[in-house]
């Protein structure tokens, strides 16, 4: 690594312009963020990928890689990432930094504390939280119904005993007993606001937007309301700063914010993806799991609210994962399998057409292993080339920028002959929720049918007479299949989505729709991955991944 002054000199910021966390990270300040206003806007570039299996994929990878390729064809290019949750990093998924050598580092310090930014959001969180518990202890005078209270407490780690809890048990001095939950700190609205809020002063005003509970009168009672938002606003003073990083190749890294795609809107935060857009030529971000969650809402939801228009989508895939979608076991996916390729690659073209819905230019790339075949490449080439995509293998998992070279030049290329942004949403803000709803599964999912269940259709019906009809919705769905069933590999068709719980998240400016059985609290696998981690007296982490 280098010190992180010598990373951001490279593309123009001094030392005056950084708020640093040692040697290696750093945060831009926010006279430097108001410098960059009046530059004008390079190009942007999305990494996106087909569902996500136990073969791998290597989104985060990919990213890394073209941006280190990109500096190596001697553009000025700067990738702006999630935060990874500290959820993944001791259960079954690991970290988000990348693997081999297209990697951002430190990696120990990204997957773990990092610069505390979760922590600024749990603890803003959890203050919320509190001061709504204090209010009706101390008599209640905004008349919350204790039954209708939905705001929940979270905190930065998989934990199932406490997605449903009671609270306030032991003498009247310690609170009204009522029926709690938590939520991981990704799924929190608070880690959206943080996302999406443009400055301080937009931070203020969605946090004061926060729905806690509905009173007697079934009316909304929001964090304004229990006089919260100037102390959450604070706690979050420093967390609004993007983080500054780098590659292995000491490509600028812009790394800030981190909600989930499968639970909440998957991208990092809007000010880090609009200061690396100013500070660059590229600007090449990245969105949560497979394109039918994180793709769809970058581009429905962060696109919508921020003016953003990508100009390109790069689609990440594997020879592993596509045979894996064809029905071979994870044990068997060493070997050449054609007839399986075949019928997995579904999955792969879905994720095309869904691309292409958005007017976006599409480059599907796949990660290279060693145990693909010159065969099975072909293929994949052939089958990307006839459906109007450009294709580009990528190996910057074994060979760095260098592996992303052929890549870049296809991405170059393809902006290149790009005439006019055709960037589109996939819906109109007019249509009702439910309608969106519909356009979502139908389209980008490829249902037959969405059923809502009786408690979903009365929120619909609520959240439309309380005004908030004309929002984008945030589906939350399992991240394993196209369909709400993780069982459904490939392409299924004519399936039916349950919807079965709707809320508004007034703050965010979107309307959460649970599909499935997809849980806001992840819980520990039989064997998480904590077991494997350990640190020696040097102070040296291993097990990390």
């Amino acid at each position: 690594m280098e010190p992180i002054v010598n990373v951001a000199e490279r593309v123009g910021i001094s030392a005056d312009d950084l708020e640093l966390y040692g040697k290696y990270k750093a945060k831009l300040t926010e006279e430097y963020l108001e410098s960059l206003k009046d530059k004008p806007d390079g190009k942007l570039i999305l990494v996106t990928a087909i569902n996500p299996t136990p073969a791998g994929e290597g989104k985060t990878t990919t990213s890394v890689g073209l941006g280190q390729a990109f500096g190596r064809l001697g553009k000025k290019a700067v990738i702006a990432l999630r935060e990874p949750s500290l959820g993944p990093c001791f259960g079954i998924k690991g970290g988000a930094a990348g693997g081999g050598y297209a990697q951002v580092v430190p990696m120990e310090e990204l997957n773990l504390h990092f610069t505390g930014d979760f922590h600024a959001v749990t603890s803003a969180n959890n203050l919320l939280a509190a001061l709504l518990d204090n209010h009706i202890q101390q008599g209640n005078e905004l008349r919350i119904d204790t039954r209708q209270v939905v705001w929940k407490r979270c905190m930065d780690m998989n934990d199932r005993v406490l997605r449903n809890v009671v609270v306030g048990l032991g003498s009247k001095m310690d609170g009204v007993v009522r029926e709690d939950h938590f939520v991981i700190t990704v799924a929190s609205e608070i880690m959206a606001i943080l996302c999406l809020a443009e400055d301080m002063n937009d931070l203020k005003e969605r946090l004061s937007r926060i729905i806690v509970a509905y009173n007697y009168e079934g009316q909304p009672v929001t964090a304004a309301d229990l006089q919260a938002v100037g102390a959450m606003a604070a706690l979050l003073k420093d967390a609004m700063k993007p983080n500054l990083i780098q590659t292995l190749e000491h490509t600028p890294a812009l790394v800030h914010g981190g909600p989930f795609a499968n639970i909440a809107h998957g991208c990092n935060s809007v000010r880090a993806t609009r200061a690396a857009l100013k500070m660059a030529d590229y600007c090449i971000t990245e969105a949560g799991f497979g394109a039918d969650l994180g793709a769809e809402k970058f581009f429905d939801i962060k696109c919508r609210m921020a003016g953003l228009a990508p100009d390109a989508a790069v689609l990440v895939a594997t020879i592993r994962a596509l045979k894996y979608n064809g029905g071979v076991a994870k044990e068997e996916l060493n070997g050449e399998n054609l007839d399986a390729l075949k019928k997995g690659i579904v999955n792969l073209e879905k994720h095309i057409e869904n691309l292409q819905k958005y007017g976006v230019p599409v480059i599907v790339t796949l990660n290279s292993f060693v145990t693909d075949t010159q065969a099975e490449i072909d293929f994949v080439r052939e089958f990307c080339e006839k459906r109007n995509c450009e294709f580009a293998l990528s190996e910057v998992w074994a060979r760095g920028g260098e592996g992303g070279i052929a890549l870049a030049q296809k991405v170059l290329q393809v902006l290149d002959q790009a005439g006019k942004n055709g960037f589109h949403v996939l819906y109109e803000d007019t249509l009702s929720l439910e309608e969106k709803i519909h356009r979502v599964a139908a389209e980008i999912y490829g249902a037959g049918s969405v059923s809502f269940a009786p408690a979903a259709k009365r929120q619909l019906q609520k959240l439309t007479e309380l005004g908030f009809g004309n929002l984008p919705v945030c589906m939350a769905k399992n991240q394993y299949s196209l369909s709400d069933d993780p069982r459904l590999l490939g392409r299924p068709r004519g399936f039916e989505i349950t919807v079965r719980e709707v809320y508004v998240s007034a703050g965010a400016g979107f309307v959460v729709a649970l599909t499935g059985d997809v849980m806001t609290m992840p819980g520990l696998s039989r064997k998480p991955a904590a077991y494997g981690i350990d640190v020696d007296e040097k102070g040296v982490i291993t097990g990390l991944f």
